[in-house]
């Protein structure tokens, strides 16, 4: 059986003999008998396993190694110790030796030397605990969408269309190495254009959207971005939903409700390893958690903002100024300011991307960024320009080439309307769900700068 379901109902099990498969976390033996911390990986906790000379392969079982995979036999009782339950072993049978330099040892290890052991980090506690939070979490994420009758939509991950046009993609290629070195050959090439890996999905899920009226994406994007920070990756995973005859007011609607939702979601359905998280990791994690939960999300414009940084009594690291992004200190400064999330709408043309939905001032377009306290920006959206004309105005008064994209802007011409949508780097859900501040922790093999292990 598992220890999940053993602890799930352990009152059924007490004085009754039961078998269980796991690993030894730890195995401090004495001269007649020995304690063993047992783990299946179902579950945040260990069992104690008590044996004695009773067995009879005693001084063989003395000898098992930390990291051994074994079948255990034996009674659940009522336990002495800081556990609620152990077990009296009858019979332990080993089904997978482990020898004494197996790295994972019963000691504090420090996260970047687990990262070097990224196959064998899911069997300490931190990272059982990260990791099953990720997996109820994608879960959480995926029972929202399909509640409210969202059609999942899978995006190709080799795409000829630059989402965000930052030309930071990394480049599909059949072509040999010796000829990538002067002018290329597209027609040459497998494609026979240039290809790269998705930043975004986002582009072709609006064709869904006009379809199915509402859609989303939940998977793999990619950025040759040559960065070392804690938040940034090579890969990552991102959700983005878009949804049809929805404003911008209506995205933010969907934008709270949803994270609203996941985040209780895994409060409710992770509270062992929520609890650790809590104790060893982010001390006050589950009352900035819950805080989230119960807010109202201010909504304020951009220009507001700058106006409230200006008029601070802070010296500022970055002056903030309209027309301007804002930083990491201004992010901060907001969420404290109103003590609880904010919605950034309304957002100078220049610095967002083509697609958003241009506003009747003609300087700013219907965006908005998700400013968390802790965190910073958590999500980013907006209403997607739905005029034929303006659009394409836009992508040339930006260099963009109409080739390519005529589908894109199709849409506007074949029955298109208001439509909305939203992104959301799941990395950085986890990143504030867990309060493991790097990416790499909850990524389980991370692809970042010079890194592509395993």
């Amino acid at each position: 059986m598992d220890l999940r379901d053993l602890f799930k109902n352990v009152k059924d099990y007490i004085n009754k003999e039961v078998t269980i498969c796991g690993w030894i976390r730890n195995h401090r033996d004495q001269k007649t008998f020995g304690f063993i911390d047992f783990s299946d990986g179902t579950v945040q906790s260990h069992l104690q396993v008590v044996y004695d000379e009773k067995i009879s392969n005693f001084n063989a079982v003395k000898k098992l190694l930390v990291g051994c995979a074994i079948e255990v036999t034996g009674k659940i009782v009522e336990s002495k110790g800081n556990q609620d339950v152990e077990m009296q072993a009858s019979k332990i049978t080993l089904l997978g030796d482990c020898p004494e330099d197996y790295p994972i040892q019963p000691k504090r290890h420090t996260r970047e030397f687990l990262r070097e052991q990224a196959y064998l980090r899911p069997r300490t506690n931190l990272f059982q605990a990260v990791f099953r939070v990720r997996s109820v979490a994608a879960y959480a994420i995926h029972k929202y969408f399909q509640e409210r009758g969202y059609v999942y939509f899978h995006a190709p991950l080799i795409t000829a269309s630059d989402c965000e046009g930052a030309g930071e993609m990394f480049q599909v290629t059949t072509l040999p190495l010796d000829k990538l070195k002067g002018k290329i050959d597209y027609s040459k090439d497998f494609f026979g254009k240039f290809t790269g890996l998705t930043v975004s999905g986002q582009l072709e899920a609006e064709t869904f959207a006009l379809a199915y009226k509402k859609t989303y994406t939940f998977g793999p994007t990619f950025r040759a971005e040559n960065s070392n920070t804690k938040v940034h990756a090579a890969e990552f995973w991102m959700i983005e939903p878009e949804i049809a005859f929805c404003d911008l007011e209506g995205d933010m609607d969907i934008m709270e409700e949803m994270l609203k939702y996941v985040v209780s979601y895994v409060l409710e359905n992770a509270q062992e390893e929520m609890n650790f998280l809590d104790k060893f990791v982010e001390n006050g994690l589950l009352d900035k958690l819950h805080k989230l939960v119960n807010s109202k999300f201010v909504r304020i414009d951009h220009e507001e903002v700058i106006k409230l940084l200006k008029e601070a009594p802070v010296k500022w690291e970055f002056t903030p100024e309209y027309g301007e992004d804002i930083a990491k200190e201004h992010e901060k400064y907001i969420t404290e300011y109103f003590d609880g999330p904010v919605f950034i709408k309304n957002w100078p043309k220049d610095i967002k991307a083509f697609y958003m939905k241009q506003n009747p001032d003609g300087k700013t377009v219907a965006a908005v960024d998700l400013e968390v306290p802790g965190a910073g920006e958590l999500m980013g959206g907006s209403q997607r320009e739905e005029d034929y004309d303006k659009l394409l105005k836009r992508m040339e008064e930006l260099g963009m080439k109409e080739e390519g994209l005529n589908w894109y802007l199709n849409l506007r011409r074949y029955g298109g309307c208001v439509h909305s949508g939203f992104g959301m780097g799941f990395e950085r859900l986890l990143i504030y769900l867990t309060g493991v501040d790097n990416i790499r922790d909850v990524v389980p093999y991370p692809r970042t700068t010079k890194n592509c292990e395993y």
